[in-house]
């Protein structure tokens, strides 16, 4: 398995293991891999109470070049907010409270993988405006 696809197995099952901590979590997930037509796209998309959420998912072997969430930066905030729009579009643009969370997800071999929650990472940019 050549590097390009051993880290999109690696990225498929830190999304797999983080759907089910969601669930475990009470939290209800909607939707996994959102592209939007005009570009963007959010990991995970799903609801918590009333809140939705929007979540990128950053799954590493290891911490040794820092935590996985420094991986979302402004370039790819700005991807996942292009996402969140599209998916908000597609309903109208509902009257509802929502939010950006990343989760790290760390499989360092020989020990059970480390799920971290982060929730609220990043806002909406002062140029987007819903």
């Amino acid at each position: 398995m050549d590097d390009g696809a051993w880290n999109r197995f690696i990225g498929e099952y830190g999304e797999r293991l983080t759907m089910k901590y969601l669930r475990r979590e009470g939290m209800k997930p909607l939707f996994r891999n959102f592209r939007a037509p005009q570009g963007g796209e959010v990991d995970i998309v799903c609801r918590d109470g009333e809140c939705l959420v929007f979540i990128e998912v950053k799954t590493r072997r290891s911490t040794d070049f820092g935590r996985p969430v420094r991986a979302v930066d402004r370039a790819k905030q700005l991807l996942i907010t292009r996402g969140a729009m599209a998916w908000l579009r597609e309903l109208n643009h509902p009257d509802i409270v929502f939010r950006f969370d990343v989760v790290e997800v760390v499989l360092e071999e020989g020990k059970p993988p480390q799920i971290e929650h982060l929730k609220n990472v990043f806002q909406l940019p002062d140029s987007i405006r819903y």
